[in-house]
């Protein structure tokens, strides 16, 4: 059985417009681009090297596509649990930016139940400290029924 990190969580507990919502990062810094730029192998100058950046027309570096898509799944398996994610995808909709606060919601559209397990389809939204979206997207979960 794989891990959950909240195993008391069950589709029951779940309904149609039911939304989580949670801080993903505070201040996004550039250590932390830089960060995951190491662990994902990407290192496009324009998301480190600030010339390079402001060469390509932006006002500074940004943060990559992928690490804000991380940032925001990390709102599913904090609420959800660990191994009950079915799908997750997601559309950047804008730049994230060193000292950006992104905040993720997920809106239940529709719970499908079955007999050990139930679906739930999730629709969701990143937004910075703004209320400027920077990532939208869907997702899917299995979520385990009560006996």
């Amino acid at each position: 059985m794989l891990f959950r990190s909240n195993p008391k969580l069950a589709f029951e507990d779940l309904s149609v417009g039911k939304e989580h919502q949670a801080v993903l990062v505070e201040e996004l810094s550039r250590t932390q681009i830089v960060q995951y730029a190491g662990a994902s192998g990407d290192f496009n100058p324009i998301h480190h090297d600030e010339p390079f950046a402001r060469q390509a027309g932006y006002p500074s570096v940004f943060a990559h596509g992928m690490l804000t898509m991380a940032l925001t799944g990390t709102l599913l398996t904090d609420w959800l649990g660990d191994g009950v994610l079915r799908s997750f995808g997601v559309r950047f909709v804008r730049q994230v930016w060193p000292g950006d606060t992104l905040t993720g919601k997920a809106t239940v559209t529709s719970l499908a139940p079955g007999d050990e397990e139930g679906i739930v389809e999730l629709e969701l939204a990143t937004t910075n400290q703004k209320g400027e979206t920077v990532v939208t997207g869907r997702a899917s979960a299995a979520l385990p029924r009560r006996a």
